[in-house]
């Protein structure tokens, strides 16, 4: 057989024996109980966001879990309490989000090991990029304004 590798999104500590895993695991012949609840443990910290989860399962049924970080989006909607990003009004104007701190754009490159950038101000570079397509401000500025603070030396990023 050798490895399989199954990737699912589930809720951050709320997966479930039912679909995607149940019907994917149980053929297998895992436990699927077990697997859940160590999935659920390793995903509370991120309830209420989807969250990519890989399990690697070998020939003698051992199986190893990856865990992934939600979306960038996901997480800057969760800081700032938001249902959903950029929308706009029939007439086509903007509604804004909502305003995060940049010590919580800070927070969140921390937390992605995987976004480009070997430093953590080009990490949060890339956060605030996504805060400045998805209409959210940051500290109050346009988080182009912010970025551009951060690349004049006016802000420093630790």
């Amino acid at each position: 057989m050798g490895k399989q590798t199954i990737d699912v999104l589930v809720e951050g500590g709320k997966a479930s024996a039912g679909p995607p895993l149940g019907p994917t695991l149980s053929p297998l012949k895992m436990n699927v109980t077990e697997i859940v609840t160590a999935i659920n443990e390793r995903t509370r910290d991120f309830a209420g966001m989807q969250v990519p989860v890989k399990i690697i399962i070998d020939e003698n049924k051992k199986y190893e879990i990856k865990i992934g970080t939600p979306p960038t989006s996901a997480m800057i909607k969760k800081a700032i309490g938001a249902q959903k990003l950029l929308s706009f009004t029939e007439d086509g104007k903007r509604i804004e989000p909502g305003d995060i701190s940049l010590k919580e754009v800070v927070k969140i490159a921390k937390s992605k090991p995987n976004i480009a950038g070997n430093t953590l101000e080009k990490k949060v570079m890339q956060v605030l990029g996504t805060c400045l397509s998805s209409g959210v401000t940051v500290d109050g500025k346009n988080a182009k304004e912010m970025q551009q603070e951060i690349k004049a030396g006016e802000i420093k990023i630790e």
